[in-house]
């Protein structure tokens, strides 16, 4: 009642404040009729508006939704300035359009500890080190190898999107030589554009994974062995650029996948059974240097094995192949980008019989690209070759959660772009591994590795042995 009597005289001196200066002179009894009059007019809207909202109170009930009690403008007031009506809280996750973007990522860190090695060495000489893990150093202790966080979704019908960073990069020259860590980096930022209803052939544009390489195009989050291979990654250090891919996978291959992963296999992505793309070529977050495009082709096909008998029931293998065509210009040693566009042209395949419960992955690649020539102190375009072979063993559990032992072999030869002069790699390494998954958001992988490596330095020469346990406790989220 008292916000009603305030409301009331409120309007009042309105009214009066709006008579005309001649209507000024009118006797205190034709005002106080006036006002009366307008109170009347207030007291009858204000009954009204209370009699609706009783009468949709039981019809909101009965659909189960809490009433929306929802301010009402009322033309019939002139003096009661309409106020806007506040808008219901928008999640972030939701678009005009209603349809839903998630929000998710993992965390890796790791400790890296010498059994026995190379782990420093004079001047000149290679020390044991990996171009996939900078905490593998004599000094090695806690680090965060990735710190990913993407977001994804759909934002139409034909059109998703996907933004990725990670927070776990390093800068140097801060201080001299000394290097900073958990620097964010765009890793992904694409679109993919449906062509048909059934989003069997879409076009990615954007900064995305390379099509090159099974491994390569593998999340680390549901990679099994800690790194990547030299030989395969080489191809692509980073495994993303700047370009436009198209990909295509028949129902009948997606069924096969979606199968797998309902089972809890560890596949390669969100690809097509063939890709066709083209990129700038200079690597991820690098500026291009020359106005030559990458061109890079994918395939894989997955084969059920059913029909050889009991003992290849539920078993698929998937067999495939990728090649690249490509001019780069390497960082070089003066802190400038070479001049010159070295020719970096490949070619690999790749089989993997998935572990049910023991599988097989391999893959191998051959080609040119640029690497740095001892007798010419230049970079040259040399040959390169190399791959990798692994063996792994699905365990899963009710009780304990899921087990995968795992063994690898690899082998390179070649040039390495992605560091300064375009260093060559030497490396010959066995890994002996065992990832525990308890559950869907935590995973342990321990491993044993003996490597023999060249170290990705042109200044410095030999290769350097050593054993290593190597452990990482990822959550994902």
């Amino acid at each position: 009642m008292r916000y009603l009597t305030i409301r009331t005289e409120l309007l009042a001196a309105t009214m009066l404040a709006l008579v005309p200066g001649t209507a000024q002179a009118q006797s205190n009894a034709e005002l106080q009729a006036q006002i009366d009059d307008l109170k009347a007019q207030v007291q009858a809207l204000t009954a009204a508006l209370a009699a609706s909202r009783s009468a949709s109170a039981p019809a909101a009930a009965a659909s189960g939704a809490a009433p929306q009690s929802a301010p009402t403008t009322l033309a019939a007031a002139p003096a009661q300035p309409a106020q806007a009506t506040p808008s219901a809280p928008t999640s972030i996750l939701t678009t005009p359009q209603s349809r839903k973007l998630s929000l998710r990522g993992y965390t890796q860190m790791r400790y890296n500890a010498f059994l026995s090695g190379d782990d420093t060495a004079p001047a000149g000489v290679s020390r044991l080190r990996s171009v996939h893990d900078s905490s593998i150093n004599d000094r090695s202790g806690f680090s965060l190898r990735r710190v990913r966080l993407a977001f994804q979704g759909d934002i139409s019908d034909r059109v998703s999107l996907y933004l990725q960073s990670d927070f776990g990069s390093a800068v140097t020259n801060q201080a001299g030589s000394e290097r900073r860590e958990h620097f964010a980096q765009l890793r992904d930022a694409y679109a993919d554009i449906s062509l048909d209803k059934r989003k069997t052939l879409r076009l990615r544009a954007g900064q995305s994974k390379v099509p090159y390489g099974w491994e390569n195009m593998q999340s680390s989050s549901n990679r099994l062995t800690l790194d990547r291979s030299d030989a395969i990654n080489s191809a692509v250090p980073g495994e993303r650029d700047l370009g436009l891919v198209a990909y295509y996978t028949p129902p009948s291959v997606q069924k096969i996948w979606d199968d797998l992963g309902h089972d809890g296999q560890k596949l390669f992505g969100n690809y097509g059974a063939f890709g066709l793309g083209v990129f700038n070529g200079q690597g991820i977050n690098r500026t291009e240097q020359n106005s030559g495009l990458m061109k890079v082709a994918f395939a894989t096909w997955p084969f059920r094995l059913d029909g050889l008998g009991d003992a290849f029931e539920g078993q698929v293998l998937e067999v495939g192949g990728s090649a690249m065509l490509n001019e780069v210009q390497p960082e070089t040693r003066n802190g400038s980008v070479s001049a010159i566009a070295y020719k970096d042209n490949r070619a690999g395949l790749h089989a993997i019989l998935y572990p049910q419960p023991i599988g097989i992955q391999a893959e191998w690649n051959w080609g040119k690209g640029p690497q740095f020539d001892v007798a010419t102190q230049s970079i040259r375009t040399k040959p390169l070759s190399g791959g990798y072979v692994q063996m792994m063993v699905r365990l899963p559990s009710d009780d304990f959660g899921a087990l995968m032992p795992y063994a690898r072999w690899q082998h390179y030869r070649g040039g390495w772009k992605a560091s300064t002069n375009a260093p060559r790699l030497e490396t010959d390494e066995l890994e002996l591994g065992l990832e525990w998954q308890p559950w869907k958001a935590l995973e342990l992988t321990v491993a044993y590795a003996r490597m023999k490596r060249a170290e990705a330095d042109e200044r410095r020469t030999g290769r350097a042995e050593g054993d290593l346990i190597r452990t990482q406790l990822q959550w994902n989220y």
